[in-house]
């Protein structure tokens, strides 16, 4: 039988242990803006959230974008996320925060590094293990991030040279 100084010392030594493993298992803190997405007026993106967005949409839409693109992209995905209900606005916030916590980034989407650092195989595997996840929040959670990035990226006129689309120089209208 224990008697009350092991039960202490037991304690003690599984709360050191605990404490070790806490500090040497934390992830890298994010920058805020480090892509250089700073000076954008936003009304819902903060700063770790264009830092997430900025990091996976060029893996997400299979493209290179430069720096006006991805600032492009980024005030679509606010105009996007303002124009939804509050409900779905709410939801939209918790995926962002959660991603954007260093904790959920590391343990939950299995990125080691900030957002800003990532390596694209890194992200690819982020989001394909989100897509096909067993879990269906996470895939709800791929399928929000894809549908307001792609929502954001083919509604802007600057896509559609990457598409060959051409505006009609006439709209058609219909009767």
């Amino acid at each position: 039988m224990m008697n009350r100084r092991q039960l202490l010392k037991t304690g003690l030594a599984g709360s050191a242990l605990l404490l070790a493993a806490g500090f040497l298992a934390r992830p890298e803190p994010d920058t805020p803006d480090a892509l250089g997405m700073q000076g954008l007026d936003t009304r819902f993106l903060h700063a770790a959230d264009r830092n997430l967005l900025a990091a996976i949409a060029p893996i997400m839409l299979g493209l290179s974008l430069d720096v006006a693109q991805l600032k492009a992209l980024l005030l679509g995905v606010d105009r996007a996320i303002s124009g939804l209900p509050l409900m779905l606005q709410g939801e939209v916030r918790q995926l962002l925060d959660l991603l954007g916590n260093r904790w959920g980034r590391r343990y939950l989407a299995g990125v080691k590094t900030p957002w800003a650092s990532a390596s694209a195989s890194e992200l690819h595997a982020f989001l394909e293990g989100w897509r096909q996840s067993r879990f269906t929040l996470l895939r709800s959670g791929y399928q929000a991030l894809h549908g307001l990035i792609n929502a954001a990226w083919y509604a802007n006129p600057a896509s559609f040279a990457a598409l060959s689309y051409r505006v009609p120089a006439q709209g058609r209208v219909l009767q």
